[in-house]
């Protein structure tokens, strides 16, 4: 049976909700002032993407912290939402930067290829929906660092 997942809104002020999640965290969300709400938290769909770039980097380092030598990774994700209702994200862009010491592109682009078709829930339900394209820039660390 698959693990079981609660989160509980609660209404703020304006367009704002106090969300306590099961785990124990918590996180306010809103909207923009032009969409009607005060700007205090991240918007919902905002916080879609922070899940996917979550979901994809613990995915990720999981499969090659112990095989390269990782000591920076910076990961940005920008979404493009449908124009009409319920504006979905049609094209989402990841963008990965590794930095560490003689980093093979091959296992990276292994590790991103299982990310993508069997580890990461959220980039198999975005999929359902969006195109999602991934780049990948390899830096070579300092060796002082």
């Amino acid at each position: 049976m698959g693990q079981h997942m609660a989160v509980q809104a609660t209404l703020g002020s304006g367009a704002s909700f106090a969300i306590e999640t099961s785990s124990g965290h918590s996180i306010t969300l809103d909207l923009d002032r032009e969409h009607g709400g005060a700007n205090i938290g991240p918007s919902p769909m905002e916080v879609i993407l922070v899940g996917l770039a979550g979901c994809v980097g613990m995915s990720m380092m999981s499969l090659l912290a112990k095989r390269q030598q990782i000591t920076a990774y910076k990961i940005s994700v920008r979404g493009e939402r449908a124009a009409s209702h319920p504006q979905v994200f049609k094209h989402i862009t990841v963008e990965h930067i590794f930095t560490g010491h003689n980093i093979q592109s091959a296992k990276v682009q292994r590790a991103l290829e299982l990310t993508e078709e069997r580890y990461c829930g959220a980039s198999a339900m975005l999929d359902k929906t969006a195109t999602i394209s991934h780049t990948i820039q390899i830096i070579e660390a300092d060796s002082l660092s």
